[in-house]
């Protein structure tokens, strides 16, 4: 049997070991990116506060967004309760608490990237150092992943690794595609219009999803093509029609499915239905808007039917319906 406190902490693990490894991507892109546009570009590194989703934080103890405010409260501000060495500490405490269902190897691995986070923290204040120290994170949270998949039995404690994994890359996604497609799209800056290539291709690559769109897209980067790929595409792993299929795999193999079901149906016909191009002249920050909330549903069903144990037993059993507690 699997304790809804277990089960709990094994998806708040996973989502943290991804949202690391999606800071870690975004902090470098964002420096390529700044790298391959003109000096006089009001890109910088505040849409990246943005895309975290915590600006009033950010402000509230930073003047204004420079690379080494932007680098320092993203990856080791311990003001800010999503920075990269919090994420990796929260998920190394949940996946410790929790280790006897885990393969050992996996914890040798994140234990690794504690250490060398914690004690490498100050090289990406340096942008000789910087490149290494991102590369490394996200080397070691596909590590996990790999590890995870390769040997650890596919049960329902790995459906909530996959759920909590891709519901977080589905959430990056939107900020991704809110945040910078956002600015590209209706407003273009006349003096940035020959860079438009380089900044969607940024928006891709900060997905890990450049090479994937050329091989299935098969047209130059363009932007009503990205954001149909990004949000409709079911084969790419950060597509969110792709992560909400995952994740409504993963709900077929668990009891007690029949609210979170119903909130994953809302967010899946959202996207398969709609209309990029109509998004795109109307509002797309009011799409994504509404697409965050349907995912702030589907976490909260998940949170009702197997965290909580209110009305139901506190235990998942395999292959049988979970049955209330009795007097």
């Amino acid at each position: 049997m699997l304790l809804s406190s277990v089960a709990e902490r094994v998806y708040w693990f996973a989502r943290y070991v991804e949202r690391v490894e999606n800071t870690a991507r975004i902090l470098l892109v964002n420096n390529n990116l700044l790298l391959d546009m003109p000096r006089n570009s009001t890109l910088g590194w505040e849409p990246i506060i943005s895309i975290t989703g915590i600006p009033e934080t950010f402000y509230e103890n930073h003047k204004e967004a420079t690379e080494r405010n932007v680098m320092s409260f993203l990856i080791m501000d311990s003001k800010n309760p999503s920075c990269m060495l919090n994420s990796i500490t929260h998920a190394r405490e949940n996946l410790r608490t929790s280790r006897a269902i885990f393969p050992r190897a996996v914890w040798e691995t994140l234990n690794d990237l504690y250490n060398y986070a914690r004690d490498n923290k100050s090289a990406v204040l340096t942008r000789r150092s910087r490149y290494d120290f991102l590369r490394h994170v996200i080397d070691s949270c596909h590590l996990i992943s790999g590890k995870l998949s390769a040997s650890m039995s596919h049960d329902q404690i790995y459906e909530f690794v996959r759920m909590g994994r891709n519901i977080e890359r589905a959430d990056m996604t939107t900020r991704v595609i809110d945040v910078r497609a956002e600015n590209l799209l209706p407003k273009n800056d006349e003096e940035l219009k020959p860079f438009d290539d380089i900044q969607w291709k940024s928006v891709l690559d900060s997905l890990a999803g450049y090479q994937m769109y050329r091989r299935y897209v098969h047209v130059r980067v363009r932007g009503v093509e990205v954001l149909r790929y990004l949000l409709q595409d079911r084969y790419f792993p950060r597509a969110i029609s792709h992560c909400l299929n995952q994740v409504e795999l993963c709900l077929r193999n668990l009891p007690l499915n029949e609210a979170p079901q119903y909130a994953l149906v809302k967010a899946q016909r959202m996207v398969r239905n709609a209309k990029v191009e109509k998004i795109v002249k109307e509002s797309l920050n009011d799409y994504i808007n509404q697409l965050q909330l349907a995912f702030i549903d589907i976490n909260a069903e998940l949170t009702s039917s197997y965290f909580e144990g209110k009305e139901v037993s506190p235990a998942l059993y395999y292959g049988e319906p979970a049955v209330k507690e009795t007097a």
